[in-house]
């Protein structure tokens, strides 16, 4: 079979790379004679992952007679959707070849009115192909009528944590419903070395994003004085990990400045802003602690068996975690950071559960890789 991987941002985003990356080694694991196309909004930057076929996920200009009716529908009908039926149908004539149809994006449904997306859902669906959403996460905030009414369009929901199961679940978003953890566990990482006189046994990795700092400003004032903390109070070195690099919402960028600004204490280091998201696995698996804000950066550090905090913005943090560990203890809402006790608390708790959370790690994470990977035999018989 040929599978459609599209709403896929780009690997810029390393998250987004983890998922595709994942899902090739999950469908490739259930069908032997599968192939991949891969509809971007950055191909350029997914050249980096293997054994796809890669496509620009172009929209295209509407004429002035299509122009002219979209207006009449937006006018008197109150519509979009006739534009956006225009503008998406080269999107699916990408499909045309591909048996099956997934939506990777596992946060489409967390951000905006996602219009475009629901009306490509239902021309695939028209085009008489198979529609999935894959790896989803989806908050009761985010859930709109349209929304939900939009979840029924497709074949089956795949969702990644119970948080969200139990939601769509209770509001009988879909007739078919799986739960299965986040595809980007079974992402395979590649081995790397941490710098020059970093140990694992005495490395901490942090990444914190400007998506947070957008939503709380007081956490760049929190993350400078937990560096301070670090440097001044313990004798771990603090390694900084970007996981998402693109334009306007870069973390290398966003997090250089506490590098610069610690960086004569000789306990300090930011990772390279062009690895892929394998080789910053590798990198977090070298790890004692992470304290992250990126899902998937966290994710890496989960399956590699590190202690990891995250700083939650989202349902998907907070189910993830919840599944991991029956609780959510190792997760603060990033609201909640207003200076650096935060931050110096989740410290306090990795150090203090540090071998508890190893081992339930080292019992969990097997459950959730083949979790992960019987999404495709799923896939197959549905």
């Amino acid at each position: 079979m040929k599978y459609f991987l599209f709403n896929h941002q780009g690997s810029i985003n390393h998250g987004c790379e983890a998922i595709v990356r994942g899902t090739v080694n999950i469908i490739s694991n259930s069908d032997d004679n599968c192939s991949f196309k891969l509809s971007s909004y950055n191909a350029d930057t997914d050249r980096i992952v293997e054994d796809v076929e890669l496509c620009d996920f172009a929209t295209r200009t509407l004429s002035k007679l299509e122009t002219l009716a979209s207006a009449f529908n937006i006018k008197v009908k109150h519509s979009e959707e006739y534009a956006l039926k225009k503008m998406y149908s080269p999107i699916v004539d990408q499909a045309e070849d591909c048996d099956i149809c997934l939506s990777v994006g596992g946060d489409t449904y967390c951000y905006g009115d996602n219009h475009g997306i629901q009306v490509l859902t239902r021309e695939l669906k028209k085009a008489g192909k198979k529609v999935y959403l894959w790896g989803a996460s989806i908050g009761e905030e985010d859930l709109t009528d349209e929304k939900l009414q939009s979840l029924k369009d497709f074949d089956a929901i795949f969702v990644r944590e119970s948080l969200t199961y139990n939601l769509l679940k209770g509001k009988n978003a879909n007739e078919n419903i799986f739960l299965h953890a986040d595809p980007a566990f079974c992402m395979e990482r590649e081995e790397m070395e941490l710098p020059n006189g970093f140990v694992k046994e005495n490395t901490i990795g942090l990444n914190v994003s400007p998506l947070v700092a957008k939503q709380n400003p007081e956490i760049t004032k929190a993350t400078e004085g937990f560096i301070k903390y670090l440097i001044d109070n313990t004798t771990l070195d603090v390694l900084l990990i970007p996981h998402v690099v693109e334009s306007g919402n870069n973390d290398y960028e966003y997090m250089l400045p506490f590098y610069e600004k610690y960086r004569g204490s000789g306990r300090i280091a930011i990772v390279s802003d062009s690895l892929n998201a394998m080789q910053y696995k590798g990198l977090i698996a070298k790890l004692r602690f992470f304290i992250g804000a990126r899902t998937h950066a966290t994710i890496a550090a989960y399956s590699s068996g590190v202690p990891t905090f995250v700083l939650g913005y989202s349902v998907k943090s907070r189910g993830i975690a919840k599944d991991l560990f029956d609780n959510e203890d190792y997760v603060a809402d990033v609201s909640s950071i207003h200076n650096e006790d935060v931050l110096i608390d989740a410290l306090n708790k990795l150090l203090r559960d540090e071998d508890e959370i190893r081992r339930t790690l080292l019992r969990k994470i097997p459950l959730l890789l083949r979790s992960s990977m019987q999404m495709g035999e799923k896939l197959k018989h549905i």
